[in-house]
């Protein structure tokens, strides 16, 4: 019998019940603009600030809109302007060379290996391009961030850490968005906390903090900030440092406390998950598994594969097949972006650059969601029809002949 999965990839787990009694609590007293406060209440979003900020071993927090509006909010507060090089990878998802672009910057983009991370050879060849790198840890995988900071270091570049697949993640210990200058963050529906939307900015430096909380919309409201730097801070900036309004409520920072406080028991629920679909898809022939090093703490909220130097034709025939049997597949290297893939010469509005080497791992990068929604046993099912689809396009192939 052929089994089929009858699963939904994009359907999340309900918020935690204390997470909705948090939010309908604001929505009975109102208070929803994060200013908006009674007497000597906090805030919910200044709660977050400073309870994710301890979370990590951040000294400044600042939550925002959206993942994407916290890495533009990086680039400006570092001083990116227009026409400034940005160092990025070329393996990543739109919002980062979109940040990029909106500040009126170029991207230039850094290799992709087979571990998905970016190619730290292809880095040190380009360190003198740029005084920036915004670092995607794309699909949730951690470069040997060591090395990676030894080169921006010897060579004078501000890291943005883009943690967007990485809260709850670590290289040697060190929470991920914690190695570089700044750490940005997405709460988006799809990422490990849920709000719908919204971002976590973290940084050290008090001048980007104050630079960053003056951008976000503050006004002159920046005492109402519990993980932010002194009002001295803010007296070298906030006359030339624009209201760029893009502020986190404090319905969405509600709904994020509770979340934040079970990510731990999150992610472990989430690697069992991964653990289960690597196992499975193992030794499949024709199929590459993306190995994770020891250092890495990672989070499996997705999984990804390689079908290395595959015709076109057959990697598009698996996804086919796949879906036919219900199971969801993205590939990064269709040549037409389709919802959330595309590649570096998707983004038109970049100069065009000539990546081979990248380009052969791209072309052959398969993605898939895991969400918490699924069973050890879905997980199980679902590697079963994947290596049973590669299997039979494999030896279709002539076993790769």
């Amino acid at each position: 019998m052929i089994e089929h999965f009858t699963g939904n990839f994009t359907q999340q787990e309900p918020l935690p019940e204390v997470a909705i009694t948090a939010a309908v609590e604001v929505m009975r007293h109102g208070r929803i603009h994060r200013y908006n406060l009674a007497g000597a209440e906090a805030g919910e979003v200044a709660l977050l600030e400073q309870e994710f900020a301890a979370q990590v071993g951040a000294k400044y927090c600042l939550a925002v809109a959206s993942g994407g509006y916290a890495l533009a909010t990086a680039l400006r507060a570092v001083g990116v302007a227009h026409g400034d090089k940005v160092l990025t990878n070329a393996f990543t998802l739109a919002p980062v060379p979109g940040a990029i672009a909106s500040v009126g910057a170029e991207p230039v983009y850094v290799g992709v290996t087979e571990d998905l991370t970016i190619d730290l050879a292809d880095l040190a060849a380009k360190a003198g391009q740029a005084r920036v790198l915004m670092l995607s840890h794309m699909r949730g995988h951690l470069c040997d961030m060591d090395r990676l900071m030894d080169i921006c270091d010897a060579a004078g570049i501000i890291v943005i850490e883009d943690c967007a697949h990485t809260m709850g993640a670590a290289w040697n210990g060190v929470p991920s968005g914690r190695h570089g200058a700044i750490g940005c963050y997405s709460c988006q529906t799809y990422k490990h906390v849920n709000a719908g939307e919204g971002g976590l900015l973290i940084t050290d430096d008090e001048e980007v903090a104050a630079r960053a909380i003056m951008l976000s919309g503050s006004y002159m409201l920046y005492s109402r900030h519990l993980a932010a730097p002194g009002p001295e801070a803010f007296e070298r900036v906030k006359y030339d440092t624009p209201n760029i309004s893009g502020r986190m409520d404090n319905l969405r920072a509600a709904i994020l406390r509770p979340q934040l406080r079970d990510l731990d028991a999150q992610v472990t629920r989430w690697n069992e998950r991964y653990r289960m679909l690597e196992a499975g898809l193992r030794d499949t022939p024709g199929l590459t598994v993306v190995e994770r090093p020891e250092q890495e703490t990672y989070v499996g909220s997705s999984i990804q594969f390689l079908l290395l130097d595959w015709a076109p034709e057959a990697v598009q025939e698996v996804l086919t097949r796949c879906g036919a049997r219900g199971v969801e597949l993205k590939w990064f290297g269709v040549p037409e972006p389709v919802a959330f893939t595309s590649r570096y010469d998707s983004w038109r509005y970049a100069p065009a650059q000539s990546l081979p080497d990248s380009d052969r791992i791209l072309a052959g990068i398969i993605d898939m969601r895991v969400p918490l929604t699924f069973s050890l046993e879905d997980c199980a099912l679902i590697a079963r029809i994947i290596r049973a689809e590669v299997g039979a396009i494999w030896q279709a192939q002539g076993a790769g002949s």
